[in-house]
């Protein structure tokens, strides 16, 4: 497929369908839970925007999030992955590279996220080796 062909199967929203990871042991992990939710868009422009979220995080004691405890925080920021900015693709290597502009993860800023990716019918999987892993998400067409 040529990149044109590829964007127009990415552009719209994707909700996902699981988020895992492989630690170096080979175990799994799924830093969300079983059946996070969230959200991955892509639109023409090139801009792109992922944010996925543990299911039924627990409530703050107060609606004003500025009187949230540190533990609150916390857990909230530990149920909680984002982050948006551009995408280019490069079809030969079978990659989309993420731009990162703004993170809820300070490091990302100014990092390219580079992922590799494949479509199966309405599904897009994406792969990268991190830090912390090898990471595998599937996604699927709104």
């Amino acid at each position: 497929m040529t990149p044109e062909e590829i964007q127009e199967r990415l552009i719209g929203s994707w909700r996902p369908v699981s988020w895992d990871w492989y630690d170096a042991g080979g175990a799994v992990n799924s830093p969300l839970g079983e059946n996070p939710v969230g959200l991955l868009i892509y639109d023409r422009s090139g801009f792109v925007s992922a944010q996925l979220m543990r299911r039924q995080q627990p409530l703050f004691r107060d609606d004003d999030w500025r009187h949230a405890a540190d533990e609150e925080k916390a857990a909230a920021w530990s149920g909680y992955f984002g982050y948006f900015g551009r995408y280019t693709i490069d079809e030969e290597a079978g990659t989309i590279t993420h731009r990162v502009e703004g993170s809820w993860f300070p490091n990302l800023v100014g990092t390219c996220q580079v992922r590799q990716y494949s479509f199966d019918g309405n599904r897009l999987s994406l792969t990268a080796q991190t830090p912390w892993g090898h990471v595998i998400l599937v996604w699927e067409k709104n």
